[in-house]
């Protein structure tokens, strides 16, 4: 079960049909909403959901990475900073 907001939660189970055949059942329970999947239909959902997770994360990291910053120093500046390195 995961906790979504206060007083609803989606639970993902494993049940068998009237056929025997395995399927994965994502209940929405404050709604009482059903959503019932192959494997392999799960499969393509839980891969959408990673794909999507990993673009939000890189898209925050490049929102809040210092050195992507697009204020960065002028190459006259960066220069002057190696060369005063250097000159000790």
């Amino acid at each position: 079960m995961i906790a979504l907001e206060p007083g609803n939660a989606l639970d993902i189970t494993l049940k068998e049909d009237a056929h025997g055949r395995d399927r994965i059942v994502v209940t929405l329970e404050a709604h009482g909403c059903d959503l019932t999947m192959t494997p392999h239909q799960a499969r393509v959902l839980a891969t959408e959901l990673i794909m999507a997770v990993n673009r939000a994360e890189v898209r925050s990291n490049l929102k809040h990475s210092p050195n992507m910053m697009r204020s960065a120093q002028p190459a006259e500046q960066k220069r002057s900073l190696i060369n005063q390195a250097f000159a000790k």
